[in-house]
């Protein structure tokens, strides 16, 4: 089918696209998953075609419209300002495992062939640790005793939940805890008690960083070995990585259960980094059961490239969009947040425009 015509460039390239413009360009999906991730069997999410291309904007429903005007200023950055250049060509990919019985590991991890490591979900809402332990377990035997397993406990549990739960984890070889406990000054706390423990589990920081009016702070206050950055919340690739550069901790970049839209500007970050030592959470295109793109963008042995993302982004496909078009009643409230967001965004920046800021 013939891709509609893309809006031209025009002033707007220098400040932020009219409501009116960004509203034109939006397209509402509903798209299944494979298995439940985040509590979520369906995932949400607003394609924009801007002059520079595709573009996708999708915070997650709870959030609010400060965070969803975030997510909207990494769209507007993909589709009408355009990214910064790579330092590679290649980027290593993990696999992810969601809260899944030990007997769904292997079905999951065969989706992700040629990973290297695993990002392993733990602490979920109904379960108990023996539910993670038994995860670990099965992901560990399943990807081999050569493979790098971290787990990802989304903020769940206090300083002694994790600092119990991490004790027997490490049993597995664990190459980080991401997000153990929510706060900064739990996970400070933490990495003291790790060390005094005798447990080698660096902790990394995600929500603390991406959903933090100070994201640096992580950083000031050693309450994490290295940082997870998602370009969606940060507010796009440029800031994302002006926030490792000033954070000057090792980075691992991650995806926002995005489309393969979204995962395009994921690759985008992590190939322009000037530092890359983990493999990075961006193949989870195989944790959804639709894409918008007629190949979606997944790791080919264990790897994205920067050409395999760009051609992501431009084939998006209208038959696509409109056999996963969102219902009415949907459409209407994401066009409805739309508008709030774009308020707070515009908002922002006309007081960087009076304050000198950026």
């Amino acid at each position: 089918m013939t891709q509609p015509p893309a809006p031209q460039p025009g002033p707007e390239l220098d400040g932020l696209p009219s409501l009116e413009d960004l509203l034109a360009a939006a397209h509402v999906v509903d798209l299944p998953m494979r298995v439940r991730f985040r509590g979520v069997l369906r995932r949400e999410v607003v394609l924009l075609r801007g002059p520079l291309g595709w573009a996708e904007w999708a915070p997650f429903v709870e959030y609010d419209d400060r965070d969803a005007a975030r997510w909207l200023a990494a769209a507007v950055e993909l589709g009408w300002r355009g990214l910064p250049d790579p330092v590679r060509t290649e980027v290593g990919v993990n696999a992810t495992v969601p809260a899944v019985g030990p007997a769904d590991v292997a079905g999951v991890l065969a989706r992700f062939p040629g990973c290297r490591t695993v990002k392993v979900k733990v602490a979920e809402g109904g379960e108990e640790l023996t539910d993670d332990l038994a995860r670990v377990a099965e992901v560990r035997r399943v990807a081999g005793p050569g493979a790098r397993v971290r787990v990802d406990a989304n903020g769940a549990w206090d300083v002694e939940q994790a600092r119990a739960a991490l004790r027997r984890l490490a049993r597995h070889d664990l190459e980080y805890a991401e997000q153990p406990c929510a706060t900064v000054e739990e996970l400070a706390a933490l990495r003291v008690a790790l060390a005094r423990d005798g447990t080698d589990v660096p902790v990394a920081a995600d929500e603390s960083v991406r959903r933090a009016e100070d994201p640096l702070r992580v950083a000031r206050e050693e309450a994490a070995d290295l940082v997870v950055v998602k370009v969606a919340p940060l507010g796009g690739v440029a800031r994302a990585l002006a926030v490792v550069q000033a954070c000057g901790l090792p980075a691992v970049v991650s995806s926002a259960l995005d489309t393969s839209v979204g995962l395009a500007a994921g690759v985008a970050l992590a190939a322009a980094l000037p530092r890359l030592d983990h493999d990075c959470g961006l193949g989870t295109a195989a944790l959804l059961a639709a894409d918008v793109v007629p190949e979606p963008l997944l790791p080919v042995g264990g790897r994205l490239t920067t050409a395999r993302a760009d051609t992501a982004r431009s084939a998006v496909d209208p038959a696509l969009l409109a056999a996963y078009r969102a219902p009415a009643e949907r459409e209407r409230w994401w066009r409805d947040r739309l508008g709030r967001a774009h308020a707070v965004l515009a908002g922002t920046r006309g007081r960087d425009r009076r304050t000198g800021g950026v």
